[in-house]
């Protein structure tokens, strides 16, 4: 039975319950060994198809086992590249976990033997393969944009050619509009100040001297070979990011928390889910390369109005090295027990509210006193938490929703550090997608501040990419 590439919804649906449920009759299959698995004509020509499909999910680069060859298979080989398949569908072609020094977000976990066996009694092997990637609209533009991108590979290519001589402000150049038109798409150019001539403007070379400044070369506002570099985007660029993207998507539960807060630590920027729609989009600082804020799924189960911050020993160590007494009063630490105790107030390094959260990696949300860092393009500037933009009043909407406005605006009038449990704990998500949405729905391609498409890629069959990584060493002594 032919599908489409998603396959139509409610089949897929009942099919990827099938592969899940623990019923006694998916037990029995679940133990049907590899080489038992019934395989018809017809079963091998949906395999063959959905195989030859695999484009449509950035996994391209991988045959699976088959190779395009799956009628002459045996039945062992054919159920190891469906297999194979299913998972790379169902909860992606690699292992987040093994790919990362630190990944908890929680992920799928569909019984795919089962599910495949059921599929072969059925005659649904296509429907069901369909039925196991994202069928969110999300997921189905990247799809699209992918193909589009990989169809379009063969003809003209979209990179801005380099030229001999470098490009100074004032000066005019066929090349501009799309120099334009990539920094509006990373952030550096409003998109009204986009030149749709070829004069190179004062507000492109302010955004040039920007994008300059965050990737450690020269502020002069020249687009010469280590500027068009960090612009430039060929249509293999764009493919690849979307592939890694995609392949992050698979990563993911298909049916996330109803009430959640998810941070894009590549965009730096936070989206607050409350059940089940977007209540609030704020800016937010996080780990600054080498200080990298890892993919976490942690919740937060208490806010900390005026909290004291404990300096961790690698920041003591490294960064207040060698500060005299005065410092310390200057910015109101003491020690304590050996350690070097920040006070409550204005000047924490914390701010005035933090988001206590469970994991073994000392990382939380929280307020910060450097309010001028959310105006940054990139703001990977922080040892690796999660500063939130206007956090009082993120923590005013948590505790309005959450029932405990009362205490909390108690906890806040102490002027000490106080404790506000939540009733509920609230998951977070710390994500790496260096693929958003624009305001028309459009996939923009933005950096990747850690380098971190990188080994997805690889283990994708993708080759090497942009090496672009923000500096580091710009953030200030906070967490």
């Amino acid at each position: 039975m032919r599908t489409g590439i998603f396959g139509s919804s409610l089949l897929a649906v009942a099919l990827l319950l099938s592969g899940c449920d623990k019923t006694k009759d998916n037990q029995d299959q679940a133990g049907v060994a590899l080489e038992d698995m019934q395989w018809s004509d017809e079963a091998t020509d949906q395999l063959t198809e959905a195989l030859a499909q695999r484009a449509a999910h950035g996994l391209d680069q991988k045959d699976f086992g088959l190779a395009g060859s799956g009628e002459k298979a045996d039945k062992t080989q054919l159920t190891k590249a469906a297999l194979a398949y299913a998972q790379a569908l169902a909860r992606g072609a690699t292992d987040p976990t093994k790919l990362y020094e630190i990944y908890t977000v929680p992920r799928p976990s569909p019984d795919l033997r089962a599910g495949l066996a059921q599929a072969l009694r059925e005659g649904r092997v296509g429907a069901w393969l369909a039925s196991l990637a994202p069928q969110d609209a999300s997921y189905r533009k990247l799809s699209e944009t992918y193909l589009a991108l990989r169809k379009q590979g063969n003809g003209p290519s979209t990179e801005i050619p380099a030229t001999s001589a470098p490009l100074k402000p004032g000066e005019s150049d066929p090349r501009i509009p799309a120099i334009a038109r990539q920094l509006v798409a990373t952030g550096y150019l409003d998109k009204a100040n986009a030149s749709t001539d070829t004069r190179y403007t004062p507000a492109i070379a302010a955004a040039v001297r920007a994008m300059q400044a965050d990737y450690g070369i020269a502020t002069d506002g020249v687009i010469g070979d280590d500027a068009l570099k960090i612009i430039n985007l060929s249509d293999a660029d764009r493919a690849r990011a979307i592939a890694v993207n995609m392949e992050r998507m698979r990563w993911l539960e298909r049916t996330p928390p109803a009430t959640r807060i998810d941070v894009n630590i590549a965009a730096a920027r936070q989206s607050y889910w409350r059940d089940g729609k977007l209540a609030d989009v704020r800016r937010v600082i996080v780990g600054e390369p080498d200080h990298e804020t890892p993919m976490l799924g942690s919740p937060i189960y208490r806010l900390v109005a005026n909290p004291t911050w404990t300096v961790p020993r690698s920041i003591e160590e490294r960064e207040l090295a060698g500060k005299g007494a005065d410092y310390l009063r200057r910015n109101n630490m003491a020690r304590k027990d050996g350690w070097i105790v920040q006070q409550p107030g204005p000047k924490n390094s914390l701010g005035l509210v933090k988001f206590d959260m469970k994991n073994d990696h000392a990382i939380y949300l929280h307020d910060t006193p450097a309010k001028q860092l959310f105006d940054d393009v990139q703001r990977q500037r922080s040892h690796g938490c999660v500063r939130v933009q206007d956090a009082l009043g993120f923590a005013d909407m948590i505790a309005r929703d959450e029932g405990v406005t009362t205490e909390w605006q108690k906890a806040r009038e102490t002027g000490k550090e106080s404790f506000v449990p939540l009733p509920r704990e609230i998951p977070v998500r710390l994500l790496y997608q260096t693929v958003i949405f624009d305001d028309a729905g459009e996939p923009v391609v933005r950096d990747d501040p850690y380098g971190w498409n990188n080994p997805v890629a690889a283990a994708l069959g993708f080759g090497s990419g942009s090496e672009r990584r923000v500096r580091g060493d710009r953030g200030d002594i906070g967490p």
